[in-house]
């Protein structure tokens, strides 16, 4: 092997062991972030540890380019450069995330048409039984005696990496022993076993011991304890989750990521399959900030499904966006939105602020009601799997973000997302009346959510919302979003005279940042079924002061609680002792 190869493959690991401490130095705050109920430096520090990625690739190209004068591609080195990297990565403790980050530095640094496995790690080259050999976990054994249970319980909470004290007492273990035989049909404890990640898990407001339950006939349970801080010094247990749906939606892809402080993060999402089968270990990978691995992963499976299926992209079902071209691939859960090259007259805006727009939903609080979106560039397609209709559509729509090269077709800049029900045909064809109304009150729910955490949707009709297959309601169009602090939430000013109402032009001034939420009535709710159940379960969306008293909270440090699970799910015995 030439010794520049092992020296360029040393050079790209240099790189990434320096990302990967600075993840973990952003991490590694979380502890001390949440004790002290310091929320505004967590979603600061989310946002850099999102940010740092793309910074510590740059700093390795650059180091690569001046050390080495790597210009353009010597694809015979550059093979024994992957070789050497290989071997490097032997014992390593993060495998997975160094070959996606050697990908990132392949790709900023050379032409798309080199995208290949001889090249790059398409395929990866690691076996996934080592992640099984670190299981970062601790093991208690349950049984048919409550006060046993309770002792388990109680030493639990006590080996928790946590310097505040837990309140806890014999109510508390009641409390989760209760919601465990609740949510666990015909649970039997006696034997059973619970499996709880060293780790906690960081986000916002809240640490989550994270664990598994598996029963003495092998069936395996998720066992989640939501810990909060009531900003006094006293920490407390807040539920118990125990089934795969509510850790699914605590665990979704429009939340922020989580902070776990972990050197073995293949072990942490191996075990987070186990109590999720449904989810992806791209998902996985995402959610506990590994965004980066996250896409690579996405990339696989996709190939993958490719050469499974035979059936076209079509266009997304739905009302066409005045921004975004969306089309889709019916056996794949994913939409594909690209930016089109001229927008509808009443949309000021440059491809520029959309995609920044995108970016400050990537690095923000999505409080469970923002979807998370994948971001790739020059991604090729198979040409021959679009419908003619699409093809026609794109050329129509995005024609500067395409390029044909053979029989693949190359998108130049691709948003994906997971792909949900438009809210507005879901209301179309809701099969009962109640199924509407728990829409309805979803959307209200997603918009009061979206505004706790200081962003304003700007376009909130039904078609920018989407409803999961957990009947959540969703925001997925952020083209007109903003800063909740920089609208003017006003009352629409009573008429002069009787004529003003009936005059084409309003009888008030309008400043671009005016927002009359008494319209919103007008023009999101037409049909009177709908009006009547919004007004029942939302009124106050329709009353500027009530928008007015989000920007106050905002701007007085006030940090809303948005639980990723139900209020009725809450133990409510917040004890100080």
């Amino acid at each position: 092997m030439p010794p520049l190869a092992s020296e360029i493959a040393q050079a790209i690991l240099t790189g990434f062991n320096r990302h990967y401490h600075t993840f973990l130095y952003f991490t590694q705050g979380a502890r001390e972030r949440f004790e002290n109920a310091d929320y505004k430096a967590v979603q600061e520090s989310s946002a850099l540890r999102i940010q740092s990625y793309d910074a510590k690739v740059n700093e390795a190209v650059t180091l690569l380019k001046n050390r080495f004068g790597l210009k353009t591609l010597d694809e015979n080195i550059w093979h024994w450069v992957k070789d050497a990297y290989q071997l490097l990565l032997k014992n390593h403790k993060q495998p997975e995330l160094a070959e996606s980050f050697f990908n990132s530095l392949f790709c900023r640094m050379f032409d798309r048409r080199y995208y290949l496995n001889e090249n790059i790690f398409v395929k990866t080259h690691i076996d996934p039984g080592r992640f099984e050999r670190h299981t970062e976990a601790k093991h208690y054994t349950m049984a048919d005696s409550a006060s046993h249970n309770h002792e388990v319980l109680a030493q639990l909470l006590e080996d928790l990496p946590l310097r505040l004290t837990i309140a806890r007492d014999a109510h508390l273990f009641d409390k989760i022993l209760s919601g465990l035989y609740e949510q666990i049909e015909n649970l039997s404890l006696s034997g059973a076993t619970v499996s709880v990640l060293s780790p906690l898990f960081y986000r916002n407001k809240a640490a989550y011991a994270v664990g598994r339950l598996t029963t003495e006939n092998g069936n395996a349970f998720p066992f989640v304890l939501p810990i909060l801080n009531d900003e006094k010094g006293y920490l407390f247990v807040d539920t118990v989750v125990a089934n795969e749906q509510d850790t699914a939606i605590t665990f979704g892809f429009a939340r922020a990521y989580f902070m776990v402080d972990t050197e073995h993060p293949g072990a942490i999402v191996h075990f987070l399959k186990s109590i999720l089968p449904s989810k992806t270990a791209s998902e996985l990978y995402t959610c506990i900030g590994l965004q980066k691995h996250g896409k690579t992963l996405f990339y696989r499976d996709f190939l993958e499904h490719l050469s499974a299926t035979d059936d076209d992209f079509i266009v997304a079902p739905g009302i066409k966006g005045m921004v975004m071209a969306v089309f889709t691939l019916p056996s794949y859960p994913f939409v594909f939105k690209l930016i089109k090259d001229k927008f509808a007259p009443q949309k000021e805006m440059t491809h520029a602020t959309v995609r920044e727009k995108y970016q400050l939903i990537k690095q923000h609080d999505r409080v469970g009601r923002m979807a998370d979106t994948l971001e790739f560039s020059w991604a090729a397609f198979p040409k021959f799997r679009f419908s003619p209709e699409l093809i026609e559509e794109l050329q129509n729509t995005v024609s500067s973000q395409l390029r044909f090269e053979g029989d693949m077709l190359l998108l130049k800049h691709v948003y994906i997302e997971r792909r949900m029900i438009p809210l507005n045909l879901y209301l179309d064809n809701a099969e009962t009346e109640q199924q509407s109304i728990d829409a309805i009150n979803e959307y209200g729910l997603a918009i009061k959510q979206i505004a706790a955490a200081n962003i304003f949707p700007g376009d909130m009709l039904f078609k920018n919302f989407g409803v999961t297959r957990h009947g959540r309601v969703i925001f997925y169009d952020y083209d007109e979003i903003c800063y909740l602090t920089e609208c003017n939430f006003r009352r629409i000013p009573p008429p002069r005279y009787p004529e003003d109402e009936m005059a084409s032009e309003p009888w008030y001034s309008v400043a671009p940042n005016d927002i009359f939420p008494e319209e919103f009535a007008s023009f999101l709710l037409c049909d009177p079924l709908t009006r009547k159940h919004f007004k029942q379960l939302h009124p106050e969306l329709l009353d500027a002061d009530y928008w007015k008293s989000k920007q106050d909270n905002i701007k007085h440090g006030v940090f809303e609680d948005v639980f990723p699970y139900s209020q009725s799910r809450r133990f409510n015995i917040h004890q100080n002792s």
